[in-house]
């Protein structure tokens, strides 16, 4: 699968190009979005069980969570396909839980393009502007304008069957730009493409949504994609928002377990809980971090939260550990240990460090003495 070559480089220049489009969809500005303890129900299913979400205008928040948690409900609520069973959905503090999708001032991106076969790229980008009775001249020139700012300038008469999945996925989202909507709505709009493809185009999307300024919620399963590209993530499970925050507090200071194993990588760690305040594990004592897991109660055998990079590592004969694998990550390499008990875990070391503990190496692993995460023993 292909791309326009300098596609992520020429988005600047494109997007300045396009100064008219530009324009008018900044002057709409993004508008506010709240969604107020939804539920909704599919049989026996709980879909989404009293969630509740404010986006910022010209924010771009990104629900993520395992298939089934209720994300894509909520983006399908929000954009008038779903109607909740009970709550609200207000957009610049209009309520518009009833509103039908049509009159709700959204654009929508899919996975699947859903371009219009028979319509050539410009066509397909001046749909919505024809159903809002633009004439044809200045419909062409704005459908235009968006091609050029999302780099497609020279495929405008091109069929979607004569474009790349990338090219076509930058066509969806110019129609979803032209009729300048105050919200924008992504579903998974990255999955069916390759990787060096879904990089080009999470950068480009993310730089013209932060030039244009639409309010934007971005639904993924791929947490690299809601890290790199979010104001803020939420990550879903079981139809509520576990946590909400900005992406370097989520990786490191996650509120539940189930938000610090899905968001990175974890390793789970056999240890005693001594008292509220700490904890003992590979032979130290180390503070609990309080009020952040919802399991403050726990006592007894319990398992240490701690990321690869949170580990210490050393060469040591007779330790508490043998390494048995490495993957090579480019300046870090992920060293895996296992420890007496049976479990491994997996601690990142430069990788000048790691080249100095080929498998079957006796290390000892440690914690440093920062407050850890504590949850049940699995």
């Amino acid at each position: 699968m292909t791309t326009n070559a300098g596609t992520t480089a020429n988005t600047g220049a494109a997007a300045e190009a396009a100064g008219g489009a530009v324009r008018a969809a900044a002057d709409g500005a993004g508008a506010p979005v709240a969604l107020h303890d939804l539920s909704r129900s599919f049989g026996p299913v709980h879909a989404l069980d009293g969630l509740s979400l404010d986006i910022a205008p010209g924010e771009l928040v990104a629900l993520l969570g395992p298939s089934g948690c209720g994300k894509t409900t909520a983006l399908r609520i929000l954009a008038g396909f779903e109607y909740a069973d009970s709550g609200t959905v207000s957009v610049d503090s209009k309520e518009v839980s009833r509103v039908p999708a049509a009159k709700r001032d959204m654009g929508m991106v899919f996975q699947s393009y859903s371009l219009f076969p028979n319509m050539t790229a410009l066509d397909n980008v001046g749909f919505g502007l024809r159903m809002r009775k633009l004439r044809a001249a200045g419909r062409d020139r704005k459908a235009g304008e968006l091609l050029d700012m999302v780099g497609l300038t020279d495929q405008a008469r091109k069929y979607p069957h004569q474009m790349s999945g990338g090219q076509q996925q930058r066509v969806a989202l110019a129609r979803a730009l032209a009729i300048e909507p105050r919200v924008l709505l992504l579903d998974e709009p990255l999955s069916a493409l390759d990787a060096k493809v879904r990089l080009q185009l999470r950068e480009q999307i993310r730089a013209l949504q932060q030039r244009l300024g639409i309010t934007t919620l971005f639904v993924t399963h791929d947490q690299e994609e809601a890290l790199s590209m979010a104001d803020r993530v939420g990550v879903m499970k079981d139809g509520r928002l576990e946590q909400v925050a900005v992406p370097g507090q989520l990786y490191a200071e996650p509120a539940t377990a189930f938000v610090a194993e899905f968001v990175g990588v974890m390793n789970r760690i056999p240890g005693q809980r001594r008292g509220q305040d700490q904890v003992s594990a590979l032979g130290a004592v180390v503070p609990v971090r309080g009020g952040t897991t919802g399991d403050s109660g726990l006592s007894g055998d319990v398992d240490v939260l701690v990321r690869p990079e949170g580990l210490r590592i050393a060469v040591q004969p007779g330790g508490n550990g043998i390494v048995t694998d490495r993957t090579f990550l480019g300046s870090v390499t992920r060293v895996s240990v296992l420890l007496s008990g049976e479990v491994t875990v997996k601690v990142d070391q430069p990788t000048a460090v790691a080249d100095t503990m080929p498998l079957g190496t006796s290390v000892q692993v440690s914690l440093p003495g920062e407050a850890v995460l504590v949850t049940g023993r699995r």
